[in-house]
């Protein structure tokens, strides 16, 4: 398995203490290219594997003497956020799964013998700021092991940063080489340019490289304020205008260097993994190849260790108690004879496990190469009807004679992995499927929407501990896979046939487990109905004009071609507008406009940054680059692809809808989406004209009005809100009038817009930062506008708390159809945390 986040090799003095800094290397991990990992249990583990590998492999290769990691404390108590309320405001949510994954890195690190320090009202910064001072000295280096820009004030004789994404090691002349400036320097120049991830305010207009210049020539931020005059017109307006806020970005900036930490640099002293608690984590999360590094890494007591060794073994080998292909018996049908023993057995049978394999992933481009069936635990059977050259299979005719019956007769269940995708594959080929079904991913779904994936072999690993033959290993990968009709087919026919088993098994654990949630009536008086009406819609599809989308397709390009003149002549030189790289390099280099964001590959130029950038910048650029990714998108997405989606036999487009995709349990569609077209601007209506009604036929459009709201009085009876619905009026200017408390005929066309913009935000948690946002008011105007809403509607806003009262007392929200979604961190001490997850539970609610 390739090592990802390599944590390389450091120069190492006699006695180093390496502080690890915690989030930064837990969030690098998180974000590491690398497949998505779970456990048995369906627990997250990508990041929590990554982490740990790195882990493993520092301290094998560098074998610490001393080692540490600092994390932050909550960040309710942070004392920079007491300075200043609006620190670290703007960072994005972390994702639900980051947190369970945080959780198990902080118990494995622990167990590693590890210590993990943090402090109330402090950051993982500060705990290294202190480290670094009361340790640093000729006798021992501090190596810092992090790449934030934020510890560049640390490094120092005996103290160096440790990049270890690039394997490098930086000290106080990589430092000055590197960035143009000394580490002493360092918040001088960051006082300047501010910072767009933490929030910190710096001057408008100064990048990094004009603020190297300025501190280079007047030594500090200061300085270069008291120089204001000597300066550019617009500059000296940014310095005076700003003055007032360096004193503060400074305090931010600079790293505590007291932390009160009650510990000493013996409690430091590493010196071996616990392995008698990591065997049993690592068991439980699936790690198999790490069980085996940790079997070379020395225990704390080699005596203790032998004594327990036996009972951990036992305990592992009973966690990794896995069943494969080769426990149960698959059988493969390639004869007229073998295939009416199979149709006699199936004879009385009322449920029956249904699975095909095909030439491809769109049901409606594929060829069916074979039927796989289960009606009895352990065991399956696989109908070939195609193969290689010289294979013996069935005829389609002969396996429909055969079959035909029992597939189509509804008095027998049919269960499937996916199964809206058998099928359309076998209704296509001539095989009716009918009769109450059981879909197995669907059932996992709505047992917990939360899961990272619904695939069959991860559920197969969660309810049976059943590790499921990879299609890799039958088809291969990369540029050498083939099709299922080139593999030979008693090879497909084990793979097949564990795949109808295993789905047959899963229903039987599925079945009761909805039960026992109170589901089963949505499973099976929503969801399952749906299921072939859905089938039918795709099988159906819809006709596409393709001349329209060529004629759109050669107007549009040509008015991309014009922007991208335009892009080039407000640049001032070539460059390609298409790549992030070089787009990176002409606003925030050459242009030298404010970093706005940071990803991983450098300066963010995503639509919301060029958004800013285009409120806050005289030049026309943002702007145009906007423009010009909204006509190639829907050039590349729309009118190409959409053409290339057209099916040659049937003249039509067949996308694919989704019923587990989706946290919420709304449909989602692919290939192509047809959910997303755009409908608001003219050439999203040009694209919609060409989807048209076959002759005889007409296209109808329908969709709810303000079902959000209508839902929402429902819930919270709200008088105003009723009787608006009742009577049909406008809600948003009725709103209006009620909020600004003025005559319904007076209420102006921004005001409405206000109420309606927070009609729709309020039943999602929408804060006053978000709502400036989008209206581009104060968050002043915009909290008291709130505020205001609250108090002429206190129904609504009861509701809303108490429905999120309910959700932090049951661990999850409900829908009125009884669907429910987990909410984690719905408890958190982390403010943000516990705002985004009330947010996901008022989301889920109407969804």
């Amino acid at each position: 398995m390739h090592d990802v986040c390599d944590w390389g090799t450091v120069n190492v003095m006699p006695e180093t203490l390496y502080a690890i800094d915690g989030h930064s290397q837990i969030f690098r991990a998180y974000y590491a290219p690398f497949r998505d990992l779970t456990s048995p249990t369906g627990e997250p583990t990508r990041a929590t594997y990554v982490f740990t590998n790195m882990l493993l492999k520092f301290i094998a290769e560098m074998k610490p003497t001393h080692l540490v990691m600092a994390v932050d404390g909550p960040a309710k108590d942070l004392k920079r956020r007491a300075l200043y309320s609006e620190y670290k405001i703007t960072r994005k949510p972390v994702p639900e799964d980051f947190f369970p994954q945080e959780k198990r890195i902080f118990e494995i690190v622990e167990a590693m013998g590890v210590p993990i320090l943090r402090a109330e009202g402090y950051e993982a910064d500060d705990i290294l700021a202190t480290l670094a001072e009361r340790y640093a000295s000729k006798d021992m280096h501090v190596v810092l092991i992090s790449r934030d820009k934020d510890l560049d004030q640390l490094v120092g004789p005996n103290v160096v940063i440790y990049d270890p994404m690039k394997d490098e090691t930086i000290d106080a002349a990589g430092i000055e080489a590197k960035k143009g400036y000394p580490p002493e320097k360092a918040i001088e120049v960051q006082m300047l340019t501010g910072d767009s991830i933490d929030n910190i305010p710096g001057i408008p207009g100064v990048g990094p490289k004009t603020a190297v210049k300025l501190i280079g020539k007047y030594g500090s931020a200061r300085a270069v304020v008291a120089a204001a005059d000597e300066q550019t017109p617009k500059l000296k307006e940014n310095l005076k205008a700003n003055a007032g806020k360096l004193e503060l970005s400074r305090k931010l900036l600079m790293l505590s260097r007291d932390v009160p930490l009650e510990i000493d640099l013996e409690q430091l002293k590493f010196e071996s993994p616990d392995l008698s608690s990591l065997r049993p984590i690592f068991a439980e999360l699936g790690f198999t190849r790490l069980l085996e590094k940790i079997q070379d890494l020395p225990s704390e007591s080699p005596a203790k260790e032998t004594a327990t060794q036996k009972t951990e073994t036992d305990e592992v080998k009973t966690a990794s108690n896995i069943t494969t292909a080769a426990d149960f018996d698959y059988q493969l049908i390639d004869t007229p004879e073998a295939l009416e023993k199979v149709a006699k057995a199936l004879k009385g049978v009322t449920r029956l496990a249904v699975d095909t394999e095909t030439t491809g992933l769109r049901p409606m481009w594929c060829s069916l190469v074979g039927i796989s069936l289960a009606w009895e635990a352990g065991k399956g059977v696989y109908i070939s009807l195609a193969g290689p050259l010289g294979a013996r299979v069935l005829e389609l005719e002969t396996v429909q004679k055969a079959l035909g019956k029992i597939l189509a007769d509804k008095n027998v269940e049919k269960i499937g992995q996916h199964l809206k995708y058998d099928k359309i594959v076998l209704e296509n080929a001539g095989v009716e499927l009918r009769g109450k079904a059981f879909d197995t991913m669907i059932a996992a779904h709505v047992l917990d929407s939360s899961r990272p994936t619904y695939k069959l072999d991860a559920l197969a690993m969660e309810f049976l501990h059943h590790k499921c033959i990879p299609i890799t290993e039958v088809i291969g990968v990369g540029r050498q896979a083939t099709t299922m009709d080139c593999v030979p087919t008693d090879t497909v026919a084990i793979y097949a046939a564990e795949d109808a088993d295993v789905t047959f098994r899963l229903s039987e654990i599925l079945r009761p487990a909805l039960e026992e949630e109170s589901l089963t009536g949505l499973f099976e008086n929503l969801e399952m109905p749906l299921m072939p009406v859905l089938a039918e819609m795709e099988r159906t599809g819809i006709k596409v004009h393709p001349q329209t989308l060529k004629a759109m397709e050669v107007e549009l390009s040509g008015e991309a071609d014009i922007l991208r003149e335009k892009i080039i002549a407000a640049a001032g030189r070539e460059f390609n507008p298409d790549s992030p790289k070089q787009l990176s390099e002409v606003l925030f280099e050459e242009m030298e406009l404010p970093v706005l964001k940071k990803t991983k590959t450098g300066a963010s130029t995503d639509s919301s940054v060029l958004e800013q950038l285009a409120g806050m910048c005289d030049s026309e650029l943002p702007g145009l680059v906007l423009d010009y990714r909204k006509l190639t998108k829907l050039v590349r997405t729309y009118l190409v692809g959409l053409g290339e989606c057209i099916h040659p036999k049937t003249h039509r487009v067949h996308t694919s809808f989704h019923q587990a995709s989706v946290a919420t349990g709304r449909l989602s569609s692919s290939d192509p989406n047809l959910q997303n077209i755009p409908i608001r601007t003219e050439q999203g209506r040009q694209i919609r004209s060409a989807f048209i009604a076959e002759k005889g036929w007409r296209l109808l459009s329908a969709d709810y009005s303000q079902v959000e709201l209508r839902m929402l009085g429902h819930f919270c009876r709200d008088e105003t809100l009723l009787e608006t619905f009742a009577n049909d009026l406008d809600i948003h200017r009725i709103v209006a009038a009620e909020v600004f408390g003025v005559p319904l005929d007076q209420v102006t066309p921004e005001q409405r817009n206000r109420a309606k913009t927070v009609n729709f935000g309020i039943i999602y948690g929408q804060t006053g930062f978000g709502l400036a946002r989008t209206l581009r008011i104060s968050r002043t105007e915009a909290n008291t506008f709130i505020k205001q809403y609250r108090a002429r509607f206190p129904k609504i806003d009861d509701f809303l708390k108490t429905y999120v009262a309910q959700a932090k007392s049951n661990g999850y929200v409900e829908t009125i159809f009884g669907r429910r979604r987990r909410i984690a961190e719905i408890d958190s001490p982390n403010p943000q945390r516990r705002a985004a997850a009330e947010r996901l539970v008022l989301i889920s609610r109407t969804a």
